[in-house]
Parts: structure tokens; C-alpha cells; sequence
């Protein structure tokens, strides 16, 4: 399942035009804040798919009937441009376990690149809730190898796979690639357009440089 939240009306749709705006995107603060309040919509939505218990809550003048999450997911992002949106889940689920994986492209001297992961510290897996979120999803081929390194921790009941931006191209690779079929992916907008450089278009830049300032 594919679910695009830009597809409906709400102030979602303000913070995904103000992170892909150039003048907004000059105070690299705001854009960190965007991508957390981002972040915290995902979770919302995602919470209405998670499984609940029923509990009695003792209040000031009596015992009233709720609900409380049957159990926590594990939010896992790929650093560093992850971190804010990261963080926004992490905002509604606070006492979720988490996992980081570090991941880059690397470039060879015929400007052809692979994606190399190396780092990941991630906690057991098996029969979670996994939240594998990344602000973008150009290509696909992060997103689907670090899943695949990510099971190696065990398997997860449902995997919800986050992203902000996506191309079409990315979503149909994932779709066809996904190590694994228990997953929902959730997109903030799709754009229909990925260059021969692996840029979307048009896209928002590079999350992480926004965030955090240019790298090397």
C-alpha cells in the first residue's frame, strides 16, 4: 500500500511547500523544525494502524475506559538528513526503540555511484513494528538495501516505510525490490520526475546540507 498525504488538503501540504521553497530554505533551523512537525504527522497518521489495548485510567473523580498502544515500533532512520524527521516520530512515540544507519553514495571515477552502508547499531526486530523513515526516496536502492540490512536483526511484524519527497521511479523500484512484502509506504508528495544524476525533480535539494550545511 501507498499512502500520499499531500494528496489530501491539510497544513501538511504548508510545510512540505515551505521546505521546498529557496527563500524559506535559507534558515536551515525552520527547515529542521519542518521536517520534525513533518515527522510528527507521519506518526499520527501511521498511529491509526498500529494495535491498541484497552486500559482504566484512575482520574480525579473516577476510572475512565482508554486505550494505550498494545506496544511500541522501532524507528529506524538513515543519517544524517533523517535525523529531524526522525525525531518528529520520535515526538509521538516516546518510548519507541531506535535504530541508525549510516549510509552514502559512492562515487566512482567513472561518476557512476553505489550506496554504501557503514554504520547501523539497531536493536531486535523480530515481531516489532518497524518505522524506516528517510526524507527522500530518489532511486530506491538506499531505502531497499537498508531494509534488507536491517533484517538482519530479525523480522518485523509490518514495516512502515517514511519518506517526505519520492520519485515515481524510487516508489516503483522499492515496490519491485522490497525484500519483503508486510509493508505500508508513506509519501509525503510523489514528483514524477528522477534526472540521469539521481536528483527529483523538483524535488527540494539535499536534505541533509539543508539541515546541517554543506559536507565535503
Amino acid at each position: 500500500m501507498v499512502n500520499n498525504l499531500s494528496q489530501n488538503n491539510s497544513i501538511f501540504n504548508e510545510f512540505i511547500s515551505e521546505i521546498r521553497d529557496v527563500n524559506v530554505q535559507n534558515d536551515s533551523m525552520r527547515f529542521r523544525r519542518n521536517l520534525e512537525r513533518i515527522g510528527e504527522i507521519f506518526a499520527y497518521e501511521i498511529s491509526k494502524h498500529l494495535d491498541y489495548k484497552a486500559v482504566e485510567t484512575t482520574t480525579p473523580l473516577g476510572v475512565a475506559d482508554c486505550k494505550k498502544l498494545l506496544s511500541e515500533p522501532v524507528i529506524a532512520t538513515i543519517l544524517r538528513a533523517g535525523l529531524p524527521l526522525h525525531n518528529g516520530i520520535l515526538n509521538y512515540f516516546d518510548k519507541a526503540q531506535n535504530a541508525f544507519i549510516g549510509a552514502h553514495r559512492k562515487t566512482h571515477k567513472d561518476k557512476s555511484f553505489e550506496v554504501a552502508l557503514e554504520y547501523m547499531a539497531c536493536p531486535d526486530l523480530n515481531d516489532k513494528i518497524l518505522i524506516l523513515c528517510d526524507p527522500m526516496l530518489a532511486t530506491g536502492h538506499s531505502m531497499v538495501l537498508t531494509l534488507k540490512t536491517l533484517l538482519a536483526n530479525g523480522k518485523p511484524k509490518h514495516i512502515h516505510i517514511v519518506s517526505i519527497v519520492a520519485s515515481r521511479d524510487g516508489v516503483e523500484y522499492f515496490k519491485a525490490h522490497s525484500p519483503v512484502q508486510n509493508y505500508t509506504l508513506w509519501c509525503g508528495v510523489i514528483d514524477e520526475e528522477l534526472t540521469a544524476k539521481s536528483y527529483i525533480v523538483p524535488g527540494l535539494g539535499d536534505a541533509g546540507d539543508l539541515g546541517y550545511g554543506t559536507k565535503l
